[in-house]
């Protein structure tokens, strides 16, 4: 079976992303900051909140999973169960995470930050990213290898 580039390249989008959030761990509240994850997580990380790390930690592993099933469909990695149904479903994810910029700049513009629009940009890069391998390996995402 021929691999899937727009599937590993989503992957290797889902891993470094899960990656940067553990080193937002490490880096502390001026990274929560920076990041724009918000001023109450950075005061929390300040404090020493367990809870910053937890929620953090929590979405970086949802990514680490998510490139694990998106090398799993370029076909990298042994084929996990429910695999188009998982590519569909983080691919719907990512896009409908970026496409709800539109109606927040419509219906909520003093809610637009430039943390908003630029993580809608990306994710929704990765969506599509998603959306496109997921597509081109249809066909193939229901075989047994």
């Amino acid at each position: 079976m021929k691999s899937n580039l727009w599937l590993i390249v989503g992957g290797a989008l889902s891993a470094v992303a899960s990656a940067l959030h553990v080193a937002i761990i490490v880096g502390g509240p001026a990274w929560y900051r920076f990041f724009g994850a918000g001023e109450g997580m950075a005061r929390m990380s300040a404090r020493g909140d367990i809870r910053a790390t937890l929620i953090t930690l929590g979405i970086a592993g949802v990514l680490a999973l998510w490139s694990v099933v998106a090398f799993s469909g370029a076909g990298l990695l042994p084929r996990l169960p429910l695999l188009r149904t998982g590519l569909v479903a983080i691919a719907a994810i990512y896009l409908a995470r970026g496409l709800a910029l539109f109606p927040t700049i419509v219906w909520r513009p003093a809610m637009v930050t430039p943390f908003i629009v630029w993580s809608s940009l990306i994710v929704l890069v990765f969506g599509a990213v998603y959306a496109i391998g997921t597509w081109q390996a249809w066909r193939t995402l229901s075989a047994p290898r």
